[in-house]
């Protein structure tokens, strides 16, 4: 019984961190990018799919960078990869664990499959 009962808090605990892997940003919308664009604010553009073991590993470093104090006036915008094809299409985004950055309304930098914070940090600076 014990050990059923450890089992289910590992199990628990394992979909709680997933689940908030990803909680620093905002949902994709095109409205809100292309507001963002316009205004010329540094944007980041996570392409995110919850069965995908890179995106898992992935998100906690990205939101560790996210608060870094340099990192706050990045705004990040989490796009679905299974469910918002015509963001993908957009964005020419074909792969999930992508990270795009954005600047002054223009892409500046893009990376898939990113996991160590030393390399997500210089493709972020970019954007500020």
């Amino acid at each position: 019984m014990l050990r059923i009962l450890r089992l289910f808090l590992v199990s628990f605990l394992f979909a709680s961190a997933s689940a908030g892997a990803m909680a620093a940003g905002h949902a994709y919308d095109q409205a809100h990018f292309d507001a963002l664009q316009k205004e010329g604010k540094p944007t980041l553009v996570v392409i995110h799919a919850d069965w995908c073991p890179i995106c898992k590993a992935q998100g906690p470093v990205v939101n560790e960078v996210l608060q870094m104090p340099e990192m706050k006036a990045l705004t990040m915008l989490q796009v679905d990869f299974d469910k918002q094809k015509n963001a993908l299409k957009g964005l020419k985004a074909t792969m999930q664990s992508t990270l795009i950055v954005f600047k002054g309304g223009k892409e500046v930098g893009r990376s898939t499959g990113e996991t160590r914070k030393d390399q997500i940090v210089a493709l972020l600076r970019q954007a500020l």
